[in-house]
């Protein structure tokens, strides 16, 4: 039943980053979030970063608060948001940011897929107008286009 939760959340969490990151980081938040849409060089860190301590902040909490209760679902909610936290970094900054130059020359079409719909995001400069909110989901179109490659 643990692992189901973690699973779940997971899941679930892709939803949620999408809500998250159309509606509050291109909304309300935007000023944290507009100089990871600028193109311009910030060194290592942006304030786009912060919202790994907005996030992560909770997460802990909700985990704490889980072991207090003698590991209850709140804290395998909280796996799953730290799985998903884990996997967001690896692929955003890490794979898709090349904040550590590894995966690069990639021929794998599901990540070829992802950084190109991430790529079309950040086409837009500003707030509006923007697309392809999701992380590890992005719309089918960028699926097929590297998937009937692998396939020629």
């Amino acid at each position: 039943m643990n692992l189901l939760i973690v699973l779940s959340t997971f899941l679930i969490m892709e939803g949620m980053t999408w809500c998250i990151h159309k509606y509050i980081m291109h909304g309300f938040l935007w000023s944290l979030h507009k100089d990871h849409h600028d193109h311009s060089n910030h060194g290592p860190m942006e304030k786009n970063d912060y919202f790994f301590l907005i996030f992560a902040l909770p997460t802990i909490a909700l985990m704490y608060y889980g072991t207090l209760q003698n590991f209850n679902f709140w804290f395998y909610i909280a796996v799953g948001i730290a799985l998903y936290g884990m996997a967001y970094f690896f692929v955003h900054d890490i794979f898709i940011h090349q904040r550590l130059k590894i995966l690069r020359n990639t021929k794998n079409p599901y990540l070829l897929a992802i950084r190109r719909a991430h790529k079309q995001h950040h086409k837009h400069t500003r707030k509006e107008k923007g697309e392809c909110f999701g992380f590890l989901w992005v719309p089918i179109q960028y699926f097929k286009m590297y998937f009937n490659k692998s396939k020629a």
